[in-house]
């Protein structure tokens, strides 16, 4: 049976091209703090390793960095982390995922957020 957790909800946002810098936003429709992060990658990057980047207001989220390793990346590697301050969000805020687009190949990435009410 499913388990399903009330106090959580989950948002999932778009990277077009993981390997050129900029960022995107997501809204968050109610308010509570990112407790984890979670990227899956859709093709293999190359030369160098990519960080996501996770920020609310502005202001970087602390341990708020996904890192996608280059080395054997591949379509279906997941990469995580785990934000331990800076991570409170309210409702309708934006929260903005920056790739610093250090890798090459035109790859997507979907990007899950895990929030804690």
């Amino acid at each position: 049976m499913a388990r399903f957790d009330l106090n959580q909800y989950f948002l999932t946002a778009y990277i077009a091209d993981v390997s050129s810098a900029g960022q995107i936003y997501v809204v968050a429709p109610d308010g509570g703090r990112i407790v984890k992060a979670y990227s899956a990658l859709n093709g293999a990057i190359g030369t160098a390793d990519v960080d996501l980047t996770l920020k609310i207001g502005g202001t970087a989220v602390t341990d708020g960095v996904i890192t996608i390793a280059t080395a054997s990346s591949a379509a279906g590697d997941v990469d995580s982390c785990t934000p331990t301050a800076a991570n409170n969000v309210t409702a309708g805020q934006a929260i903005e995922i920056e790739t610093d687009g250090a890798s090459t190949n035109t790859v997507a990435v979907m990007v899950t957020l895990i929030i804690e009410r």
